[in-house]
């Protein structure tokens, strides 16, 4: 297998119709130029997708909000159970319940074998330094799994403010030196907070999932090829970008081979434990 074919992408999701037809991604299907999706999206189009672009595993999260499952950690856990040399599970939580939120935390990672969890902060319109996240912070430490955050402004018409990494991550990661936190969206219009908080937190990495590699402020190209080399990670935010469409420009940055494998897949097999 060449090296090119051990990408991994550690920011999808395979959709539900529940979740792509949701009013909130109203702005994200006209972009995209989809109409409600009126069956369920087969598997293998997501692993279709993911071969194009030369993607060998992708971290697919469940999404649970304050109106509830919109992906299901059981949902992520079947596809995971159907393609288990494709597909790592993510899982997500109630942030209106902490106990429950902490015990279905222990039931993804002790049973389901899940590797992380996420928070889309925007979601449930919160940010990360409110105490409803911090049992759920504290949890992902004991079972030393990482947890994703959204970074930067919102694609769907919701607040950003949840997404700003200084104060939140900042305080966050001075709360927590152990948590192990996954930025996603790469901070945008904030990005050069996000590499200051990254390189401030040995704990705190980005990836760059929602931005096609043409699209990476040159401050982070910049980052990725000196002291950020082993903080940033690849992520398509897929389906809203494929894998194919985040990659067609990577030649572009001209990265040194070093730091090409370290950002397609080693810092992910490293900080996710595959």
């Amino acid at each position: 297998m060449s090296k090119e074919h051990k990408i991994i992408d550690v920011w999808m999701q395979h959709p539900t119709p529940d979740f792509i037809n949701h009013e909130m991604f109203a702005s994200l299907r006209r972009w995209m130029g989809i109409d409600k999706v009126t069956e369920e999206i087969p598997v293998e189009i997501t692993l279709s997708a993911m071969d194009e672009g030369r993607v060998r595993k992708g971290l697919i999260s469940a999404w649970w909000g304050p109106g509830g499952e919109l992906i299901s950690n059981d949902e992520v856990a079947s596809s995971v159970e159907r393609f288990p040399d494709r597909f790592l599970g993510v899982g997500s939580v109630n942030l209106h319940k902490p106990m429950d939120a902490v015990r279905e935390v222990r039931r993804c990672v002790n049973k389901l074998g899940f590797k992380g969890i996420r928070i889309v902060q925007w979601l449930w319109d919160l940010v990360p330094t409110d105490r409803r996240y911090y049992p759920v912070f504290a949890e992902c430490i004991e079972q030393n799994i990482p947890v994703c955050l959204q970074v930067g402004h919102t694609g769907p018409l919701c607040p950003s403010e949840p997404g700003r990494p200084i104060p939140y991550i900042d305080q966050v990661a001075l709360d927590f030196p152990e948590l192990r936190m996954v930025c996603g969206h790469i901070g945008y219009p904030w990005t050069l907070e996000m590499i200051a908080v990254a390189t401030k937190h040995p704990n705190v990495f980005i990836d760059t999932s929602a931005y096609t590699a043409k699209r990476f402020p040159v401050e982070l190209i910049q980052y990725m090829k000196t002291n950020g080399k082993k903080k940033v990670l690849f992520g398509t935010n897929y389906p809203m970008i494929t894998p194919a469409k985040c990659l067609e420009d990577l030649d572009g940055l001209e990265l040194s081979q070093e730091v090409r494998d370290l950002f397609l897949y080693k810092n992910a097999k490293s900080l996710f434990d595959i």
